[in-house]
């Protein structure tokens, strides 16, 4: 490569030259000798390994419990210490923890990574392209959390899912009132709330007065009573009040499985070790106060939070409080850590961290131009509550609302949210990789910083142009 710079080439002969000697020398290498390579499937898994491990180096398995076992085993008995297979639905989950139990290394592999060769496809044939592939070292590891962790995820997963469905119940009961027109979501902003429950209820249980079911409201309610009962005046249909029956009585059945969701996850949390406070070397530096440093105020807990105090756990488990952050609640919170963990060494940097959450830039180039410029498409959980969380700091008065209304007027809501959801991401793998805690500068600092650059910013133009800034004289 020296040669090549110092032969008087322009930039374009130089890389045409610099490729075709890589692709004369590819430089491939042995680095998993042990390799094995399987096609995950619905019913059957097919197996390759290399033909010098056994005659019949391709075979096809049951996915049974039994099975699984005797793949393991057949693996083992070829001397294969590290298997490589796709992450195809959900039915690579029990071979892989099967496979994990036996001390094997995985590699569960993405399967854009794994592009076959052109022609008809077998699966066959795509055990025996996955253990070449896998024996050049040319397949990276996905992520995969510990087992305690995955633990957490399942359990605040399904939990996500009731909370989605008390939603959806809370709909329906609302379009039903409606069809009988009751206004009542035109007086009150829950349905879910103490006064909607409390009216919905007395519905069913036969009260038809309107006075009688607006005497039942909050006093902290903005309408007044004769507005919630002149809402309250409609038709009573019985076939729409067959409906919001069993609506309201399966949104007290998803309360229960929430309940029985958040007392599986309070148990789980508390068997989990309390975090170490481990000496790295070369720590980054804290961050640094502020004078304008406001305090920090604990954003509210939402209405399908859980019962117990879950930021406590969180804290104990991860060493640090992420809700210090401007943006992220104990939910917030809660879904970073089922989703990623505790341990942030499984990415070097924080911008690796990025860029798996599909936060970063993506630029399609070809032929050194750009085709395209936007974020990957990924599909993660951890970055769709990163972006909720970006989202909540339209009106907040802190360094991070301030940087976010700034992004916000000058690049539109969706890039701006992207990128604070960057900023996020990488505060909080600062904070669980090096256990600091993080410290808001405050509104004023931030906007005196950005009143620097924009002079020194202008500094520099005058300065190109032949000018000179002069500042004016205080009377």
């Amino acid at each position: 490569m020296a040669f090549v710079r110092a032969s008087g080439f322009n930039r374009k002969q130089r890389k045409d030259l610099a490729r075709r000697l890589r692709s004369e020398d590819p430089g491939l290498e042995v680095m998993h000798p042990h390799a094995a390579g399987i096609d995950v499937g619905n019913s059957a898994h097919y197996v390759a390994v290399r033909p010098d491990r056994d005659p019949d180096p391709i075979r096809r398995f049951e996915c049974f419990t039994t099975d699984l076992h005797r793949l393991a085993d057949w693996l083992q008995q070829c001397g294969v210490t590290t298997v490589a297979m796709q992450s195809t639905g959900v039915y690579w989950i029990p071979l892989y923890e099967i496979l994990d139990a036996r001390g094997l290394e995985v590699y569960l592999v993405n399967a854009r990574h794994t592009k076959n060769l052109p022609g008809r496809k077998s699966d066959v044939q795509e055990s025996q392209w996955l253990l070449k592939l896998h024996t050049y070292g040319l397949l990276r590891n996905s992520f995969h959390p510990p087992a305690e962790i995955r633990v957490v995820r399942t359990y605040w997963r399904q939990r996500g899912d009731h909370v989605h469905a008390v939603s959806t119940c809370i709909q329906r009961m609302q379009k039903v009132l409606t069809q009988m027109n009751i206004q009542l979501a035109n007086v009150i902003s829950d349905l879910s709330g103490w006064t909607g429950q409390r009216i919905v209820r007395a519905i069913l249980a036969g009260e038809r007065d309107a006075e009688t079911l607006a005497a039942l409201s909050h006093p902290g309610i903005r309408a007044t009573r004769d507005t919630i009962a002149k809402s309250l005046e409609g038709t009573w249909q019985p076939d729409l009040l067959f409906v919001l029956q069993q609506e309201v009585a399966m949104y007290d059945s998803y309360q229960q499985r929430i309940a029985e969701c958040d007392q599986a996850l309070e148990q789980h949390l508390k068997s989990i070790g309390d975090k170490v406070a481990e000496t790295r070397p070369n720590p980054e530096p804290a961050p640094m106060t502020s004078p304008s440093a406001r305090p920090r105020r604990r954003r509210k807990a939402g209405s399908h939070a859980p019962q117990f105090d879950i930021g406590h756990e969180l804290h104990r488990i991860s060493g640090v409080d992420l809700t210090r952050i401007d943006g992220i609640d104990v939910g917030v919170a809660q879904t970073l850590i089922s989703e990623v963990g505790v341990d942030m060494t499984r990415w070097n940097t924080e911008a690796h961290f990025a860029s798996w959450l599909g936060l970063c830039p993506d630029n399609r180039i070809s032929g050194d131009r750009v085709l395209r410029k936007g974020t990957r498409h990924v599909v993660n959980r951890a970055a769709t509550a990163l972006r909720l969380a970006a989202t909540t700091l339209l009106r907040s008065q802190s360094y991070l609302g301030a940087q976010y209304r700034r992004l916000r007027g000058k690049l539109g809501a969706p890039k701006a949210i992207t990128a604070m959801a960057h900023k996020l991401a990488r505060l909080v793998y600062r904070m669980l990789k090096w256990g600091h805690e993080y410290v808001d500068k405050g509104l004023q600092y931030y906007e005196e910083r950005h009143r620097e650059q924009q002079v020194q910013l202008l500094k520099k133009r005058a300065a190109k142009l032949g000018l000179q800034l002069v500042a004016p004289e205080v009377p």
